[in-house]
């Protein structure tokens, strides 16, 4: 059986922040993958999300997050009618990805906002640690 760490304020932070990392890499993924355009509806681009999960260490009484993994967008591509395109198909239709920039922009800022929180955090953790040792 694996020795299981304790929760402390630092695990429980990097958990967060890396969790706030890959939302923001699937964000700028999904940017990255803006206005490609497919030859049929089943090779679109679809954008992805990161799945969270909550996290309670009953010992410590701290909650935290976690990325669990990846999941595909539902969101339907758009047919676009455009016959001169390379991947057009017989009726001359090209499948749009329905990624919305303005959305992955908010992502990729609010992502980037709750990684600089959690950084201020551990930089407060740590003057306060700093400042209880010179204390004694």
């Amino acid at each position: 059986m694996p020795e299981t760490r304790p929760t402390t304020l630092f695990s429980m932070t990097e958990r967060a922040m890396s969790a706030q990392m890959m939302r923001m890499n699937a964000a700028a993924s999904n940017l990255a993958n803006a206005g490609s355009v497919s030859r049929t509806e089943q090779e679109a681009y679809r954008p992805i999300r990161v799945i969270f999960s909550a996290e309670l260490d009953e010992a410590s009484g701290l909650a935290s997050m976690r990325s669990e993994g990846l999941v595909r967008s539902e969101t339907a591509p758009t047919k676009r009618y455009d016959p001169n395109h390379p991947l057009a198909g017989e009726d001359g239709h090209v499948w749009d990805s329905p990624v919305d920039e303005t959305a992955e922009m908010v992502e990729i800022m609010e992502s980037a906002r709750q990684y600089q929180n959690l950084v201020q955090a551990l930089q407060t953790a740590k003057q306060l640690m700093v400042e209880t040792l010179r204390s004694n």
